[in-house]
């Protein structure tokens, strides 16, 4: 056991940990940690060895042999049609593989996402879901990062507040969730500390930054334009569409206490993230977006 009381799976007695999105925003935080703990992990990607393929079942055996744990995040999201029957898939074949830790990364307020969810409680694992709201790493390593960048941030938000998590809360939980007894069976539903409107991150970004970068209200329709004219993955069009048209409406305002309950402390801040990610010089030039 740590101090804390918490009993950790030993170094030795692991097995390696598949990252599914491993080079992703949440996945590569998690490798991190898992590989400064000197714990094994194996990173699911198209380009990693062995090869892992959402859309190619053929290749989810191999990236399951001799694995013991699961960090699985869904490409391209788990509000897609077609998600929960994948997620099922995969979770069914990791345990006939003997593999029963899966931490499934979900989202908030999405049914798509929420029978995902349950496709995980179903397949017999011992699962954990950490049920993210929005990442404050939209803004410097996804699709807002070049409005950011051009000092004006467009979205069809009004005056809606989302208590932006930190993916590196997130990565704290994976992590622990993934390695430590006492999470099996837990649903975290993961926010930050204070509910912001998009306008207020607008101004978080512009004073940690020290760019002048302002919010304007656009309507659905205006949005929707916007989006075509970009040089944005035609699979994540609709993702986006749907979510500042339908999600978008307050659902996923209140905050939760997931963070706290799943590691003892306080989540991070906005203002904390945009003085980290500031500190990067991401808004200080030109940059591609990942979508992972």
């Amino acid at each position: 056991m740590n101090n804390d009381g918490v009993k950790k799976v030993a170094v030795e007695d692991m097995k390696p940990i598949l990252i599914l999105g491993g080079t992703g925003k949440t996945g590569r935080r998690v490798a991190e940690r898992l590989t400064a703990r000197g714990l094994p992990i194996r990173i699911g990607s198209r380009s990693g060895e062995p090869a892992f393929d959402w859309e190619k079942q053929s290749t989810w055996e191999s990236s399951l042999r001799d694995v013991g744990a699961v960090y699985i995040t869904y490409y391209p999201d788990l509000a897609l049609p077609g998600a929960a029957a994948a997620i099922g898939a995969f979770a069914e074949l990791a345990v006939k593989n003997g593999i029963k830790r899966l931490v499934l990364l979900s989202g908030r307020g999405e049914e798509e996402a929420q029978r995902s969810e349950q496709a995980l409680r179903n397949s017999g694992a011992d699962w954990t879901i950490l049920r993210a709201s929005w990442f404050c790493q939209n803004f410097s390593e996804s699709f807002l990062l070049e409005s950011v960048l051009s000092g004006t941030v467009a979205l069809p938000a009004a005056d809606v507040a989302e208590p932006f998590i930190d993916a590196e809360d997130i990565a704290d939980v994976a992590a622990a969730a993934l390695t430590e007894d006492g999470h099996v069976g837990q649903l975290y539903e993961l926010t930050g500390p204070r509910a912001l409107t998009f306008a207020e991150a607008t101004v978080e970004i512009a004073k940690a930054s020290g760019r002048q970068v302002r919010y304007v209200e656009v309507s659905a329709d205006q949005f929707i334009s916007m989006l075509a004219q970009e040089d944005i993955p035609a699979e994540f069009m609709e993702l986006l569409t749907d979510l500042f048209t339908k999600v978008l409406d307050g659902r996923n305002s209140h905050l939760t206490d997931g963070v706290q309950r799943a590691l003892g402390r306080e989540p991070r801040g906005f203002a904390d993230y945009a003085r980290d990610a500031a500190a990067t010089g991401v808004w200080g030039g030109s940059r591609r977006w990942n979508a992972c």
